[in-house]
């Protein structure tokens, strides 16, 4: 069976990106709409399931609740115990893969052609037939309690939680999405059913599936795993414009690295202006060694191993964020780059080479996210969460060269806010003026 899967990974690693333009739009006799890539030459079905909400819709008093539930939903289903579902899916050659973020339940699976009916059925169980039992129930408690006491002496869990605490006040977006050890211990397997319920519906997933199997098929295949779930699955969390303003936070903590973790408003993914903010992030803080921020403070002064930047338009609101660790004794002068950086970014923004060098970057590195089942599918299902349409896989590198220098500059402008530029350092940072 491991050698079957080893054969088809490599098949599919293989698959060209052309194949991944060729998407069909399913939509099941009950109503299921799911994105396809049909390659019948690949003994294998994937396929990822993105159901809206996420932690962001537990209950103050309930934090943890959709976190936990999800980590259940492999632990006993119909009549089989944790157990026999573990045997059953290695028997069949079957991967399922549940995970929670702030603003969906996300749910990958593999599983073999000739094995298909008995591996959906597998999955139709772990969907719509969870026991939530005693025994499961306080085992997988025990593993998020772990994870908890672990994450209260990780300065990077710190950082984080403190962050978004401060960020979003009163929100959602503000409390950890795997709850607090307070909360969780008050948890039952009731509140399991609750999240359950309100955590998974037909009526707002996003799905994409890519391998052996055809349209008619997969139609009806939606509605044997999906089609007893609830359609009135809502969205209850409001907008909200994050609370940001220039400064310096800084958490005491005993370690000789400080962890920093800088943020400003970013922008939603719908902004007309999202791509050309993205080039212009791979510019000055993207995964590469020409990057702004990497030159500046790690490769002409040796201040960091690595310093990076992104956009998190999250459902609800928007993050431009970036992090990196620094010795105590040198944290304060990185800082301060980041500082000098952006403020030369909001006056300035960048050059015509910057520019060039980025697009051929992008454009090269974007066929090798289609080098797996896997990542087609979730491209696919991605592409639906954020609404952009089918032909955007063919379009998206002209759309990257097609961005103007005064382009990326008037965004620049726009983005780039040194005044409410937030540092939050988890440490013992010498030389920072601390608020």
């Amino acid at each position: 069976m491991i050698r079957i899967f080893a054969f088809a990974f490599v098949l599919l690693a293989a698959l060209p990106v052309r194949a991944a333009t060729d998407i069909q739009v399913v939509t099941s006799p009950g109503g299921i709409t799911a994105w396809l890539v049909q390659e019948p030459s690949i003994p294998m079905v994937a396929f990822q399931f993105s159901f809206r909400g996420g932690a962001s819709q537990d209950a103050p008093e309930k934090l943890g609740a959709t976190n936990l539930m999800v980590g259940l939903l492999e632990e006993g289903a119909g009549d089989m115990n944790a157990t026999t579902f573990a045997e059953r899916s290695d028997e069949l050659g079957a991967r399922f893969r549940f995970s929670t973020g702030r603003d969906s339940v996300s749910i990958t699976a593999s599983m073999l052609t000739s094995n298909l009916a008995e591996s959906a059925a597998l999955l139709r169980l772990a969907l719509n037939e969870p026991t939530f039992g005693e025994v499961a129930f306080e085992r997988v408690r025990g593993q998020v309690n772990s994870g908890l006491r672990s994450d209260e002496t990780d300065p990077q869990s710190i950082g984080g939680t403190a962050f978004q605490a401060m960020v979003f006040p009163e929100h959602a977006y503000g409390r950890p999405t795997d709850g607090t050890l307070e909360a969780v211990a008050a948890l039952t397997p009731d509140d399991m059913r609750v999240a359950h319920r309100n955590a998974l519906g037909r009526n707002d997933v996003k799905i994409g599936v890519v391998g052996d199997i055809t349209p008619e098929a997969l139609g009806l295949l939606l509605d044997e795993l999906l089609g007893e779930l609830p359609d009135d699955i809502t969205d209850s969390v409001p907008d909200i414009t994050p609370v940001l303003d220039a400064g310096i936070t800084a958490i005491a903590f005993d370690t000789p690295q400080s962890v920093v973790i800088f943020a400003q408003p970013g922008l939603k993914r719908d902004d007309d202006d999202y791509l050309a903010a993205y080039v212009l992030n791979h510019i000055i803080g993207g995964r590469s060694s020409t990057a702004r921020l990497n030159v500046e403070v790690r490769e002409e002064r040796g201040l960091t191993y690595g310093i990076s930047s992104f956009l998190l338009p999250y459902e609800h609101a928007a993050l431009y964020m970036g992090h990196f660790n620094s010795g105590n004794d040198i944290v304060a002068e990185a800082v301060g780059i980041v500082q000098d950086e952006w403020a030369k970014v909001a006056t300035t923004g960048v050059t015509a080479e910057e520019l060039d060098v980025a697009k051929r970057y992008l454009t090269g590195a974007y066929p090798l996210r289609f080098d797996g089942n896997a990542e087609i599918a979730g491209i696919l299902a991605g592409l639906q969460v954020v609404q952009l349409p089918i032909s955007y896989i063919v379009e998206r590198n002209d759309l990257v060269n097609a961005v103007s220098l005064d382009e990326i500059n008037r965004v620049a402008a726009k983005l780039y806010q040194p005044e409410k530029l937030r540092f939050v350092v988890v440490g013992q940072p010498e030389g920072l003026a601390a608020e």
